[in-house]
């Protein structure tokens, strides 16, 4: 019994610490994000600070900014998840198959994540510029110099490809780690059978690797749609706002703009979306995992 409660004490003496920070700076912020959205709270003027209900979520939908940096973020989604997740799974799939210098690739691939956003950001800056490497290569075969980020129809999918490049090596090695756990009993198996390779990779590789499919298609759409790094570095969200984002709408009206309870309005809306996507995306892949299991 003794025992028992010196295990008890040492634990919370161990949790204890952590529970505080969390509080301090992960749950009260959240608390008093909820209850500043229903405020006009205005962070030169506190004092003014009077309860407008759901004012602030009325005013938001009708604000044409907002509107475009929703839609502009949803754009940026589609573009990076689908080309982010098949490209790590293309690179895990190769990497996986090569005989020699596989520890130089993972590292080479792997070096662009741990690098700052606003590091890769600048290189980026210097590629797409109308002299830079990029614009070079092209006039070497004939294609004329491109505006890339410095153009309102190019710049958010210039983004988009920065952003594939730099984060694409973090769901590889997630990829890889999968593709290593698979039985390789399981491909002798279909080798016997005289499988082809689309085969094996349909009937043995894409089911082996589901669950991680929807972990990394959870993750990769929950950082896109945090954007913002990206574009206030490199384009300050233009031109003519095609780069400017859900966060970056509430990083400025929060703390350029002083507007501490529409941004907190938006805030809350932001998470709730990405809950709702998030709850959306699971349902669907159990729905096609439960199907695949039954056909088994």
């Amino acid at each position: 019994m003794k025992t028992n409660k010196i295990n008890s004490i040492m634990g919370m003496a161990f949790f204890g610490p952590a529970l505080v920070l969390l509080t301090l700076f992960l749950f009260l912020p959240m608390l008093l994000t909820v209850i500043f959205s229903f405020t006009d709270f205005f962070a030169l003027n506190p004092d003014l600070t009077h309860f407008v209900g759901l004012k602030n979520y009325s005013d938001i939908f009708k604000d044409e900014l907002f509107t475009t940096a929703f839609f502009n973020t949803v754009k940026f989604v589609l573009i990076i998840v689908p080309a982010q997740t098949l490209g790590a799974l293309g690179l895990a799939l190769l990497i996986n198959k090569a005989t020699v210098c596989k520890k130089y690739f993972k590292v080479a691939f792997f070096i662009p994540v741990v690098m700052s956003l606003a590091v890769v950001s600048n290189l980026w800056m210097q590629i797409y510029s109308p002299e830079g490497i990029l614009n070079t290569m092209l006039a070497q075969i004939g294609i004329e110099a491109q505006p890339f980020i410095y153009s309102a129809e190019q710049a958010l999918p210039s983004i988009a490809i920065m952003s594939v490049w730099q984060g694409v090596g973090y769901q590889m090695i997630i990829f890889l780690g999968g593709l290593q756990a698979i039985n390789p009993a399981l491909y002798e198996a279909a080798e016997m059978d005289h499988a082809s390779a689309w085969q094996q990779f349909k009937d043995i590789t894409l089911p082996e690797l589901k669950p991680l499919c929807v972990f990394v298609f959870i993750t990769v759409t929950i950082g896109a749609f945090r954007m913002i790094v990206q574009p206030m570095v490199m384009t300050g969200g233009g031109p003519s706002h095609s780069t400017y984002t859900l966060v970056y709408d509430i990083y400025e009206t929060g703390t350029v703009n002083w507007e501490i309870g529409l941004a907190s309005a938006m805030a809350v809306i932001f998470v709730i979306f990405v809950i709702i996507l998030t709850i959306i995306q699971s349902v669907l892949t159990k729905d096609k995992e439960a199907k695949s299991n039954a056909k088994k």
